[in-house]
């Protein structure tokens, strides 16, 4: 069952839930569950549910409940290792907690690997309670990494000695320099860096976001990304015109590919739209949101 665990912070909190054997952390903002349902929002790799935190308050006026969820491994979610923390064991995990919720006609919201966790949810696991789907910037196909973000040499990173290969030193530094390369505004990203990186900085935090990365399995996506063709429920793509992780061909052909689809091309940013154009992300909800 879901508890609180910290103070409420006007209409949002942080509680958190226990699903299969783990905790996992939430932001709920509303009423539990929304007179017209939920909206779940999930977040990328190496982040959390604070990314979307400056977009949840503008989603205050659709009369749903908002959930950000720190998936497994991540943000103050629980950090196992070893655990399947693929987008089908990141999708499994959820699917316990979202039906001990009780939540019904969700939209759900899935940014980079969030959004590959969202199309298993929406294709498989809770396609009866998933009234709508976003996809932002997400990985899709057999797009699931890009070569060097968020660390270098990724392919390298996979392999599964690779922790006791990297100093932890070594590795931070190399988030350091890497993650920026994915906002427009690396100055201003200086300053909220630490947010993304402060998780991964101790023993058992390495272990955790290598694997992570191994867990980025193409084939595990693939098969999911080319059935939304047959979801048959609204879908909204959002993306950066600058994404150079993900980039914009990948919006094109799933806009192509899932029949009335709506695109939205933000301008002048990159993968990390959230903090790039938070308030062209939430427009781009709440107008897509009204209408389904």
């Amino acid at each position: 069952m879901a508890s609180n665990t910290s103070d409420v912070l006007g209409t949002r909190e942080r509680r958190s839930g226990r699903s299969v054997h783990y905790n996992i952390s939430y932001l709920l903002q509303g009423a539990e569950y929304g007179t017209d349902g939920a909206i779940v929002l999930l977040h990328d790799i190496p982040a959390g549910a604070f990314t979307w935190e400056s977009i949840m308050g503008q989603l205050a006026g659709l009369q749903r409940a908002v959930y950000a969820f720190d998936m497994l491994g991540f943000g103050q979610s629980e950090h196992p290792w070893p655990a399947d923390t693929s987008v089908w064991g990141q999708a499994d995990v959820l699917t316990y907690l979202i039906k001990d919720l009780q939540l019904t006609n969700i939209v759900l919201v899935g940014h980079g690997l969030g959004g590959g966790v969202a199309q298993v949810l929406a294709t498989r696991l809770l396609r009866a309670q998933t009234q709508a789907l976003v996809l932002v910037d997400t990985n899709c196909y057999l797009h699931t990494f890009a070569e060097n973000w968020p660390l270098t040499e990724m392919e390298k990173r996979r392999d599964f000695d690779a922790p006791h290969n990297t100093d932890l030193a070594d590795l931070i530094k190399d988030l350091s320099e890497t993650l920026p390369r994915a906002t427009v505004n690396p100055r201003a990203f200086a300053e909220v860096i630490k947010d993304y990186i402060e998780p991964w900085n101790n023993k058992l935090g390495k272990e955790v976001l290598f694997q992570q990365v191994r867990n980025l399995i193409p084939y595990y996506l693939n098969s999911v990304s080319s059935d939304l063709r047959t979801l048959g429920k609204p879908t909204l793509i959002i993306w950066g015109e600058k994404d150079e992780q993900t980039p914009l061909s990948y919006a094109e052909r799933l806009h192509r590919e899932i029949p009335q689809s709506q695109l939205v091309v933000l301008p002048n940013a990159g993968h990390l739209s959230l903090f790039d154009a938070p308030d062209g992300v939430a427009n781009a909800l709440v107008d897509f949101v009204k209408n389904i």
